[in-house]
């Protein structure tokens, strides 16, 4: 059988001017074209050879040697390499570039973007086409995720609420504003915590736990870096929140609350430029 966007093992069926004609034996009246400027050296009729089946402009076979950077039903960051009034053209390791319709475009498209881009087979053309619009293609429920659950996300788009994500690559989601700490970009992947499953079942993300579930694994980490330090650390509640981030991948608001937390057990001692662990109640 010949998958469409996928590798194939295809046997060489005919020679021709300009190329091959590739095959399945179960498939025989299915061709697929491989140019002579990409075919091995020395190949012959009967030869068995590893391919990339795409399709051209007109929905035809082709074969290309090499695999591109995203096969069919597959989602990677691409850069669009030109713009036209019905899309956008982006790179995906191909001579022939791919192509994204404006329909299928989350938010306008310009040359030199990097965007997230699926590819999928478009049934009307027969067409191996992009879409950076991902609703069309994953739910936006999964009902094996929970409040607590730690995913993959990969930010897709940007909006006025925040930020829409990939999550696990299986379903979509959303990290809102206030829940950013750092800075995101488009195609920037990042750990994140499931924070609500809706009652309509979608799903708000934050990257970092609820603070009843984060807390605690993030008060024992600032006395392991105490520990480490002989004791001290010039990360305080002052400090930048990029400094605070840099060490120990939280926000400012967090950190400061863990700190408070830390110094009403009496397990630290918090100087305007320094933190001091105390050594005798650290261990409680």
């Amino acid at each position: 059988m010949i998958n469409t966007g996928k590798m194939n093992r295809l046997t060489v069926i005919a020679e021709l001017p300009f190329g091959f004609h590739l095959s399945t034996p179960d498939e025989a009246e299915r061709l697929v074209t491989l140019m002579l400027d990409d075919a091995p050296d020395n190949i012959k009729k009967g030869d068995e050879i590893e391919v990339f089946v795409g399709t051209d402009e007109h929905g035809e076979l082709v074969a290309f040697p090499e695999p591109p950077a995203v096969m069919i039903d597959e989602t990677a960051v691409l850069t669009a390499v030109s713009v036209t009034d019905f899309g956008a053209f982006f790179d995906w390791g191909l001579d022939k570039d791919l192509l994204v319709k404006t329909r299928q475009q989350e938010f306008p498209v310009h040359q030199g973007m990097r965007c997230l881009v699926h590819v999928y087979l478009d049934e009307q053309t027969g067409r191996l086409m992009g879409a950076t619009r991902l609703h069309p293609f994953y739910q936006e429920q999964n009902h094996y995720l929970h409040e607590g659950d730690e995913v993959d996300c990969q930010v897709y788009a940007k909006t006025q609420l925040g930020y829409k994500v990939l999550i696990n690559k299986n379903c979509l989601g959303l990290i809102f504003q206030s829940d950013a700490f750092k800075p995101l970009k488009i195609g920037d992947q990042t750990k994140g915590f499931i924070k609500t499953v809706r009652e309509d079942g979608k799903i708000d993300v934050a990257l970092q736990p609820k603070l009843h579930m984060g807390r605690a694994t993030l008060e024992q980490q600032i006395i392991d870096d105490l520990e480490a330090h002989g004791g001290f650390s010039t990360i305080t509640d002052k400090s930048p929140a990029e400094d605070i981030y840099k060490r120990f991948n939280v926000s400012k608001g967090a950190y400061k609350k863990a700190l408070g937390s830390l110094y009403k057990q009496r397990r630290i001692t918090i100087n305007p430029d320094m933190i001091k662990l105390n050594q005798e109640t650290a261990k409680k």
